[in-house]
Order: structure tokens, then sequence, then C-alpha cells
């Protein structure tokens, strides 16, 4: 169990630091999303600390697991708020944040199994 929850608690807190990366440098193809979704340019700095935050979290979860499933559950809330918005501007191109969620419930799932529910 250990093996499967730090391969994926790792592998998700690499993508998420570097897609917290490209929002704090403000890359171009985050903000074309940020168009498309109406969110304002200026959250992207804001939303990718949250991100970083969230990265870092997770592996802090190994050492403290309290954390980590506080970090595992609170990207499950932004990624749902990222499934919702772009549901609530009609954009069905929900490739990336279905993963990140999807990503982000595995590794509170397989924290919750490997260290209890507290």
């Amino acid at each position: 169990m250990f093996t499967a929850y730090a391969t994926v608690t790792v592998l998700t807190a690499i993508a998420l630091g570097y897609g917290a990366c490209l929002d704090l440098v403000r890359h171009e193809s985050i903000a074309v999303i940020a168009d498309r979704l109406s969110v304002p340019r200026s959250w992207m700095v804001p939303l990718g600390t949250l991100l970083g935050a969230g990265a870092l979290g997770l592996l802090i979860g190994f050492a403290v697991p309290l954390i980590g499933t506080a970090a595992a559950a609170g990207l499950v809330l932004y990624f749902l708020g990222a499934v919702g918005a772009h549901l609530r501007v009609g954009d069905r191109r929900l490739g990336a944040a279905a993963a990140f969620l999807s990503l982000s419930v595995a590794v509170l799932a397989l924290g919750l199994a490997h260290h209890g529910a507290w």
C-alpha cells in the first residue's frame, strides 16, 4: 500500500509543482485557459500559490500525515472548482482539470488507506 501511496503522491506533487510554476510565471498557455474560463489573469499567481502549497503539503504528508490529508482534501476542492469553472462557461475541455481531480482523489484515498482516517 505504501508504494502506491508514495508513487501517486510524488508524481502528483511533481505535476502540481509544474502547474504552479506555469501559473506563477503567467505562462501564456495557462493565460489562454484563464481567458476562456473568464477567470481574471490577476488570479494566476494566487491560484499558482495554492497549487504549490498543495504540492508541498502532499510531500510534507510523508512526515506529518494530517498535513498530507488536509492538502489532498484541499486539492480535491480546488479541482472541483476548476471543473466547475469549465462547466460554468460551457467549456467541455476538462481533460487536465479532470485528470488533476482524479489524481487528488487518488492521493486522498491512498493516504487515508495507508495512514487511517485520523
